[in-house]
């Protein structure tokens, strides 16, 4: 099983931040770097695209988002930081995307909550049809030649859409914040079952003063059950890079 990381919030004080953490998992010998999406939450995090850009830049590991909230964007401005994003990551992106789950992030775009779902299957279809031959509303962003197709589109999801990840996305992102490894391998059991190719369990949180011999189990129970990669974000004042990554 692959392992990742979340790039972690900072205070804004250190203009290095994003570089040098991703430095660091690289040289650690994490295999990706992701970017959460949240905002409102009484701290800020980088934008995935600007943050996600520096760690393609300085270096040579797979970049993504996990997860991309879409209805809070319009699909031609995502699929223009996409192809940007996927130019300068020599095709190393994977774009997560979902609808969210927290009704803050909405608050802040002054965006209703509720009609969430609806607008990810409008922003969505649009985001493909623009991946596909670079068409937008009336006219084309003419992607360059290099990156014209898209990066390939995971679904972060759960429950009755896991199955849905399987049919219609290049793979799946789990959560693995607020369920435990015995339901994610419930889910992903579904998830194979649909012939679904890769799979990710995310947002592995891993607190100051993190048992490693727990949390060693329990990533080991994510690579029983099958999943391809597991994405660890580690804390401020958590375990260190090295000891996290020597758990695989």
């Amino acid at each position: 099983m692959r392992l990742g990381a979340l790039l972690t919030p900072s205070d804004g004080a250190d203009a290095r931040h994003i570089a040098n953490c991703a430095r660091t998992l690289e040289s650690a010998g994490f295999d990706s770097i992701w970017s959460a999406h949240a905002m409102g939450r009484g701290f800020m995090m980088a934008d995935p695209f600007v943050a996600l850009s520096v760690a393609a830049a300085v270096t040579e590991l797979e970049v993504g988002t996990a997860i991309l909230q879409l209805p809070l964007y319009n699909p031609t401005d995502v699929a223009l930081k996409a192809f940007s994003l996927q130019q300068v990551a020599a095709g190393r992106l994977v774009l997560g995307v979902g609808a969210g789950s927290t009704e803050s992030d909405y608050l802040v775009h002054g965006e209703p909550f509720a009609g969430r779902f609806a607008r990810f299957e409008t922003a969505l279809s649009a985001l493909r049809g623009t991946f596909t031959d670079g068409s937008a509303g009336a006219g084309n962003v003419t992607p360059w030649v290099g990156v014209q197709g898209g990066p390939p589109v995971f679904f972060g999801t759960w429950g009755k859409n896991v199955e849905r990840a399987a049919r219609e996305f290049d793979g799946w992102i789990a959560s693995g914040m607020h369920r435990t490894p015995e339901q994610c391998a419930a889910a992903i059991a579904r998830y194979r079952s649909a012939g679904g190719g890769r799979a990710i369990v995310s947002t592995i949180r891993v607190m100051p003063g993190a048992d490693l011999g727990e949390l060693k189990v329990r990533l080991g129970t994510f690579e029983a059950a099958g999943f391809d990669d597991a994405v660890v974000m580690i804390l401020p004042g958590g375990p260190s890079y090295d000891a996290v990554r020597a758990l695989l």
